[in-house]
């Protein structure tokens, strides 16, 4: 097994089997690697918000005739008493931070925060797992931290650092699910950037159902010539 990783994050969680760090150069790259390796199956894993590393999979597993399964994260559910403000990108998150509070919790990453500029007269507290390249202002606040994160600390932390409005991603799965539900328990506003349409491939839910595919389709051999991508799951 070969996990790939983009790199972005310097000190990334273990993992089984061979790891291997940085992007391939695109479709042209991950064709190429997967017919150097003789790939038997591929397994998307990314963040649900990579939509172009998703995208050049799709294309290099067409190109290659390889197997490709995608792992979705169930979408965190709009529960009675959340108050979000859903939006399609960071620009938009901004605007409407600015608009519902003085105290911001952004929980975007590190590559988003420009859009965040407008903000500077305000209090962010930015959490991420890297350092950001630059982040400043006369208020700002940097968290390094890794989730998962139970919902007592969420808690704590919106209430020490008297948010008033959390910015995320809709990126589902239960990591990172406890500052929704602290910011339901508390009355806070969510600023929710939408996920984009994710590109057309066949999808499971959950790690476990990932494996099995990938036993089933080791179990049959190799792939046959007249392979549908549109029918693997």
């Amino acid at each position: 097994m070969i996990s790939a990783l983009a790199g972005r994050t310097r000190e990334p969680a273990a993992l089984p089997g061979l790891v291997r760090r940085g992007g391939f150069g695109g479709v042209p790259g991950l064709a190429a690697f997967l017919r150097r390796e003789d790939i038997a199956a591929v397994v998307d894993a990314t963040h649900p918000f990579a939509s172009r590393m998703k995208a050049n999979a799709i294309a290099a597993t067409r190109a290659t005739r390889t197997p490709l399964i995608a792992i979705e994260r169930e979408a965190w559910p709009r529960l009675p008493g959340d108050r979000w403000v859903e939006v399609d990108d960071a620009t938009e998150a901004a605007r409407a931070a600015a608009q519902l509070g003085r105290r911001i919790f952004l929980t975007l990453g590190h590559r988003d925060l420009d859009a965040f500029a407008a903000c500077r007269d305000r209090y962010v507290l930015l959490r991420t797992i890297e350092p950001p390249a630059s982040f400043d202002g006369p208020e700002s606040e940097l968290i390094l931290a890794r989730g998962p994160f139970s919902l007592e600390a969420e808690r704590a932390l919106l209430r020490d650092r008297r948010i008033d409005v959390l910015v995320t991603k809709a990126s589902g799965g239960t990591a990172t699910y406890a500052k929704i539900a602290a910011a339901r328990e508390l009355g806070l506003p969510v600023v929710m950037i939408r996920r984009a349409m994710a590109p057309a491939a066949a999808r499971v839910r959950g790690v476990d159902a990932a494996a099995e595919w990938v036993e089933r389709r080791l179990l049959s051999g190799r792939r046959p010539r007249n392979w549908s991508q549109d029918g693997a799951a």
